[in-house]
């Protein structure tokens, strides 16, 4: 077992038969698996809800072939079956599904009770599903009808404010990746290790862009370890399930839905103009050099933004013939970035195929999904010039080339000239293809086998022409890069599951196989070139200077290797107690020889009191539900393959033979200990539902441990080669509650309001960074730099405190001269602090997330509104910080916040508590009226068109572009002359139906 997890090791499972497999499914799925047996006959009849009120639309099917009725207006059908043995199957949203013999009969009549919607909604639980009565863990499911409505670049901004515990935050970078921690932070390390993990229509770690968001039907979030101990190594986090839409039978569909956008900056900071400059230079004596001031009022922030337009559009299809269902869509998305220069472009396709042979007891699928994304982006350093370049210049001097002072140092440079001069183009091209087959081996026994390969492409270019500022002195420099990332993956499992007088029993049992190769692929670069019209289409041009070295990157080539074991077995008793025990193996080639394999056990239970003979008199209740459930997961995500390994790199070059050498050395040292990061979770949750489901809900606690944290730790050089070692040594500790509410105060035939809210709160603390081999006080973050202050940290990780703990110097006011002082350790005042006098000034972890959404229906016009927020978090204004320095208004431009300073103080801008400013916002993120039309056209089944307004106002302290900075990784909180603007948005809309 050793040899085939480790990374040299071959691959034990035959992936040359892949082919073989997905080439057997497409012969299967083109079969016509069906006979007419008999001779055909008509049946009609009329289809009625349990109200007695007609049913229209209702599909009928004969089951085993590809024959398809509807109902009418009336509720009336008519349909030809094979013989006295046919039997029909009629579905229809919101109602229970029947099958009816047939036999001799020549009418067939069929009532259809609508479904407790609360109760009987279907909720994805890995590997399965199950009714949301029956839940013993904490998920939180959220349907299309819930998600929020905007440009969407990521489905994860579907989720924002929607999830009790979820936060996720997000600038208005079209190419940036939302941020999101589910029930706090859990792990020291970055590169995504805090973030949930993703399951893709049953593929695990599937990449989220290959999803559209107007083809997923359901996401479903499991946030306790009962829940996602499925899952194993890679559940600390959460897991969140995302089901793409499928053909479900019944007629053709053909859909479109489609938007245009209209998106502006939202906030920004209010910068003086160059009349303002001028006279506040000249109110204090001062005036600029010739050279920067053109009498110019250059407004650098409207010079570097635009209106973006941005518009999406969706087509999907699909239908089943016999005993084939197939779907397809196609995505295009195009995000026109605020930020002149940014640009996100993506189109998404998919297919997925179903056959059922053997008189449907055999099922084959296959599915591809296709994904390429193309994004310009913009150098980092546009966002601190276009607030600090001076307003007293033009964009350009006479001669047409830009005003800029290359002499001038700290990184001053024009941000127009920035956008201009630079390219920088990122390519992304992702391939997934899953082959599925299905076995029905007798009643409640079922075989599973899925095969999927997911492909990622990506590429990037990198021009800086010989007017760039970031290549000065080097007539041009273009870097390239090109790297493939494969996933390979193999999950097969049974499911059994057998009901029997007052007992009903579910049984998995399974086994999964993994391949990730990652960094395969190159890097170079090359300057010198005699013209910029090629960019960086053909590096062999450049003419480097003597000793240029190519810059190759830093990205390996890696291989992750995992094997799991895994089984999960449910039980009901009379639909009143509920229990579920799970357990996962997983095995790694990440971890070290000895500690490969790790263990994940849950357990949970439900008791559903509303079915207790002692409330069956209380017809206000319609169920109350108590859980309880304790796990352990791992986490595995953001691992370098290799962190075990003793590992040799460049470590210098050195003079040798006439010529400079690669030096080769040790560069990590090996720990054959090291293993998985555990977390252990509680949870206990109360769900309710009182006067006919009119008010219903959930409310959980939780007390979530993670133990074995990962960290390099300090080791002498006489035991090892080099002085890091990577250790599990510390322990985190979240706690918190979360609570939400649903409830619909008005439901009548004429006008329906229906309203949400959702809150959680939670509580970070590391507990220990040290065991009795490893010290360790604390861990120094956010080197925020600034004038004199490059050397600083502004976060601590430190026993007791939680991820995101400030310290910085205690601002105590002014002193008779005017300029900032600061409290010392010894509690005088001085106005030259140092580094041993910084002391705890806040937390960046909020202390409440909130949303709330209302829905509003009369007739055919629709109305929603959403609000959410944060609150109790504390964010550092490094941005305002280096801004506010009224000295250096004849270098920089200043903030009107600046006005109220004294010229003289020489120490505004030091980083200190003055900057720690309330992170608390409430924010109503979007806003939708629609409207339906109803028509007589048998070929449209629908049409909506709306108008949705984004971020129409916010309520919040922060002096900053925005509040919602980022909150993950072990450096949150932190607004650091980077922001790239929240948007406004505008969006004109459509959704119709064939």
């Amino acid at each position: 077992m050793k040899r085939f997890l480790s990374v040299s090791s071959s691959i034990s499972f035959p992936l040359a038969h892949v082919r073989g497999w997905l080439f057997l499914f497409v012969f299967f799925l083109c079969q016509q698996a069906f006979a007419v047996q008999g001779q055909l006959r008509t049946i009609s009849g009329r289809v009625t809800s349990d109200t007695n009120m007609p049913l229209e639309a209702v599909s009928i099917n004969v089951k085993g072939t590809g024959t398809t009725a509807f109902t009418d207006a009336q509720g009336q059908y008519t349909i030809a079956v094979p013989g006295e043995n046919a039997t029909l199957q009629f579905f229809y949203m919101g109602y229970g599904q029947q099958e009816i013999a047939v036999g001799n009969q020549g009418v067939v009549n069929v009532t259809l009770t609508a479904k407790d919607n609360q109760l009987e909604e279907v909720v994805v639980v890995g590997y399965g599903n199950t009714n949301k009565r029956n839940i013993t863990g904490s998920v939180a499911s959220v349907s299309p009808k819930e998600f929020n409505q905007g440009v969407i670049s990521s489905p994860a901004q579907l989720l924002q404010g929607k999830v009790p515990g979820l936060n996720i935050t997000r600038s208005g970078d079209p190419n940036a990746t939302p941020a999101m921690t589910l029930r706090g932070p859990s792990t020291l390390r970055g590169e995504g290790a805090q973030e949930p993990f993703y399951v893709i229509d049953g593929v695990p770690g599937a990449s989220i862009d290959l999803v559209a968001p107007d083809d997923i039907v359901s996401i479903d979030v499991l946030r306790d370890a009962s829940s996602t101990a499925i899952y194993g190594s890679r559940a600390a986090n959460g897991v969140i399930m995302v089901t793409t839409r499928r053909s479900e039978g019944g007629k053709p569909r053909v859909s479109y839905s489609a938007y245009v956008a209209v998106e502006e900056v939202s906030n920004r900071i209010e910068m003086l103009t160059g009349d303002e400059l001028r006279a506040y230079l000249d109110k204090n004596g001062k005036s600029l050099a010739p050279t920067d001031d053109q009498g110019a009022n250059t407004d650098w922030q409207d010079e570097v933004t635009r209106t973006g337009i941005s518009h999406n559009h969706n087509l999907s299809f699909g239908g089943s013939s016999a005993n084939t269902l197939y779907s397809a869509s196609v995505n295009y998305l195009k995000n026109e970035g605020i930020m002149k220069g940014s640009e996100l472009e993506r189109i998404i396709g998919r297919l997925s195929l179903e056959q059922k042979v053997l008189n449907e007891r055999l099922t084959l699928g296959l599915s591809i999904s296709n994904s390429s994304t193309e994004q310009d982006l913009i150098p980092a350093e546009v966002f601190p010039n276009m607030l600090r370049y001076l307003p007293t210049v033009g964009v350009r001097a006479e001669d047409g080339s830009y005003t800029e002072d290359l002499l001038r140092t700290g990184g001053y440079f024009n941000p127009v000239s920035l956008i201009d001069n630079n390219i920088d183009k990122r390519k992304v091209k992702t391939l997934l293809a899953t082959g599925r087959v299905g076995l029905k081996i007798f009643e409640g026994l079922d075989y599973n086998l899925n095969v999927s390969v997911q492909n990622e492409d990506v590429n990037r270019d990198i021009y800086r022409n010989r007017f760039s500022a970031l290549a000065q002195n080097s007539d041009g420099i273009a870097i390239r890069s090109s790297y493939t990332n494969t996933k390979k993956i193999l999950e097969s499992f049974f499911n059994y599951e057998k009901g029997f007088n007052d007992h009903f029993v579910k049984l998995l049992a399974g086994y999964s196989w993994q391949e990730d190769r990652t960094g395969d692929g190159f890097q170079t670069s090359n300057q010198g070139f005699v013209t910029d019209a090629l960019s960086y289409n053909n590096l062999g041009l450049g003419d480097p200077p003597a000793g240029f070295i190519s810059d190759f990157g830093d990205t390996r080539i890696q291989t992750l290797r995992m094997i799991s074991f895994y089984a999960r077995a449910n039980y009901e008793f009379r639909d009143k107690y509920l229990f579920q025990v799970t357990v996962r193996r997983d095995g790694s080639s990440a971890f070290g020889e000895n500690s490969r394999w790790g263990t994940f056990p849950a357990f949970s239970a439900g008791w559903r009191i509303s079915q207790e003979n002692f409330l069956q008199g209380v017809s206000a209740l319609n169920d109350l539900k108590l859980r309880v459930g304790y796990g352990i997961t791992g986490n595995s995500i953001g691992f370098n393959p290799l962190i075990t390994l003793l590992r040799y790199g460049s470590t210098g070059r050195f003079y040798y033979d006439g010529k400079f050498v690669n030096a080769i050395g040790p560069t990590q040292n090996d720990n054959p200990d090291l293993k998985w990061e555990r977390t252990a979770m509680a949870n206990l949750g109360l769900d309710f539902a009182i006067l006919n489901n009119r008010i219903s809900g959930s409310v959980d606690v939780y007390d979530k441990r993670t133990s074995d944290l990962i960290w390099d730790y300090d080791v002498s050089t006489t035991q090892y080669f080099v002085d890091k070692l990577y250790a599990n040594v510390g322990e985190m500790r979240n706690q918190g509650i979360e609570a939400m509410v649903n409830v619909v105060p008005v439901s009548n035939d004429k006008f329906t309001w229906t309203s949400s809210f959702n809150i959680a709160h939670n509580k970070n603390e590391i507990v220990s960074l040290s065991n009795d081999k490893f010290t360790l006080e604390e861990i120094p973050r956010a080197y925020l730099g600034g004038k004199g202050q490059s050397g600083n940290p502004s976060q601590r990780v430190v026993e007791g405190q939680p991820i995101g703990a400030f310290y910085t110097w205690k601002y105590m006011g002014k002193d008779e001269s005017g300029v900032s002082q600061f409290l010392k350790a010894d509690g005088t005042l001085t106005t030259a602090p140092s580094s041993d006098d910084f002391v705890y000034t806040g937390s960046a972890q909020p202390k409440l997330l909130y949303g709330w959404s209302n829905t509003f229906s009369y007739g055919n016009v629709d109305l929603n509104f959403f609000l959410r927020g944060v609150s109790g978090n504390k964010i550092i204004n490094a941005t305002l910080a280096d801004l506010n320095s009224p000295s250096d208004a004849l270098n920089h431009n200043i903030p009107r916040f600046t006005l109220d300073e004294p010229y003289s103080d020489i120490n505004a801008f030091r980083l200190s508590d003055r900057y720690i400013e309330d992170g608390s916002y409430l924010r109503l993120d979007n806003a939708t009226i629609g409207y339906t039309f109803k028509n007589n056209l048998k070929i449209v089944d629908g049409l909506r068109l709306y108008f949705t307004a984004n971020n129409l106002f916010i309520l919040t302290d922060y002096r900053g572009i925005d509040p919602e900075v980022s909150l993950g990784g072990i450096e949150p909180g932190i607004d650091n002359r980077n922001y790239y603007p929240k948007t406004r948005s505008y969006i004109f809309g459509l959704n119709v139906n064939f």
